[in-house]
C-alpha cells in the first residue's frame, strides 16, 4: 500500500490553487540552486565510469546511448531532458499498436501515461528502469539549469492540462530528477496522485525535505536493486 502521508499538504486547497505556489523561503531563492549544481557535480564525478560503462553497452546493442525528450520547465521554458536508452527503436510504433489492440492496456496509459508492462522497453533497458540508472544523464540538466535535484516530475506539453487549477504551481518551479512521486510509488501511482504530490511538495520547498527525498531515493533505489 502506498504512504500517502503527503496528502495532508494537499488537502484545503481554494479554487484557484493559490496556496500551491512557492512560500518563497530563504532557501528556495538562495540556496536551492547552489544544493543542486553540488550535489549534481558530485554525483556525475562519482558515477562516471559506471555511466561510460552503461554508454558502452547500449551502443552495441545498436542505437543511440542516450536520447532527449522534450519536456516543460519553469516558466513553461521547453528543454531537452536526457536519459539512458530504455526501449526499442520502433517504441512508437509498437505502442500505436498495443494500445489499439489491448484495452487494459489502453486505460491503464490513459490513466498514468505509462505502462507497468510496457513492451517497448528492452532487457538492459528493464534493469536500467529498475535501478533508475536510466536518469542519470539528467544530472547534466541540472548543472545546464533545466532541473533541480528535487521537484515535481518533468512533463510533456501534453500532459500540461492534466495540472488543472495547479498549472501555476508547476510553472513556478524547475522539475527534478527525484521527488514525492519516485519515492511515494512511482510507477504505480496515478497521474492525479503524482499532482497531488507535486503541489505538496511545491508548497513546502525547504532544505530538509530536499535533503531527506535524496536519501529516500536512494534507499528506494538500492531496495529495488537487492529485489
Amino acid at each position: 500500500m502506498q504512504d500517502q502521508s503527503y496528502q495532508a499538504d494537499f488537502i484545503g486547497f481554494s479554487g484557484h490553487g493559490r496556496e500551491a505556489l512557492p512560500s518563497g523561503s530563504v532557501y528556495e531563492r538562495f540556496g536551492k540552486r547552489p544544493v543542486d549544481i553540488s550535489c549534481a557535480a558530485f554525483l556525475l564525478m562519482l558515477s562516471a565510469p559506471l555511466m561510460v560503462a552503461i554508454t558502452l553497452g547500449l551502443m552495441l546493442t545498436g542505437g543511440t546511448p542516450v536520447f532527449a525528450h522534450r519536456r516543460v520547465g519553469r516558466d513553461g521554458i521547453s528543454f531537452r531532458c536526457y536519459k539512458f536508452r530504455t526501449m526499442r527503436k520502433d517504441s512508437s510504433r509498437v505502442l500505436r499498436f498495443v494500445l489499439r489492440t489491448d484495452p487494459a492496456a489502453a486505460e491503464e496509459w490513459a490513466g498514468a501515461q505509462k505502462l507497468l508492462d510496457d513492451p517497448r522497453v528492452t532487457r538492459i533497458g528493464l534493469f536500467l528502469r529498475k535501478t533508475s540508472l536510466d536518469e542519470l544523464p539528467q544530472l547534466f540538466n541540472v548543472l545546464r539549469g533545466d532541473m533541480s535535484m528535487v521537484g515535481p516530475r518533468p512533463v510533456t506539453d501534453r500532459e500540461l492540462p492534466r495540472y488543472g487549477r495547479f498549472l501555476q504551481a508547476y510553472l513556478a518551479v524547475r522539475p527534478g530528477v527525484t521527488g514525492l512521486w519516485q519515492v511515494h510509488g512511482r510507477g504505480t501511482t496515478l497521474f492525479s496522485e503524482r499532482v497531488e504530490m507535486d503541489v505538496a511538495y511545491i508548497r513546502k520547498i525547504r532544505l530538509f525535505t530536499d535533503l531527506k527525498l535524496m536519501f529516500q531515493t536512494a534507499e528506494v533505489v538500492l531496495r529495488r536493486s537487492g529485489s
